[in-house]
């Protein structure tokens, strides 16, 4: 998933997004990029290591086009 106008370089491993009816929660912040991907091919570099954010799908729901990104509050922050 692409997403505009949202920092995910504030985000942490373990924090909990909502994106439309789903909730995810961070499980890993960027990634080595090994080989030239696609992404590295159409801009020149890879954005994975800087910006890319993995995470799991905690509760499973509809997403579509123009659905906003929302942190949710945790308990220990």
């Amino acid at each position: 998933m692409t997403v505009k106008g949202f920092n995910t370089e504030s985000l942490s491993v373990g924090d909990k997004l909502q994106v439309g009816e789903a909730l995810l929660e961070v499980t890993q912040i960027g990634k080595k990029c090994h080989s030239k991907c696609e992404i590295y091919r159409i801009t020149g570099d890879c954005i994975m290591p800087k910006k890319g954010i993995f995470c799991a799908v905690t509760k499973g729901g509809k997403v579509k086009k123009g659905d906003k990104v929302k942190k949710l509050p945790t308990k220990d922050k």
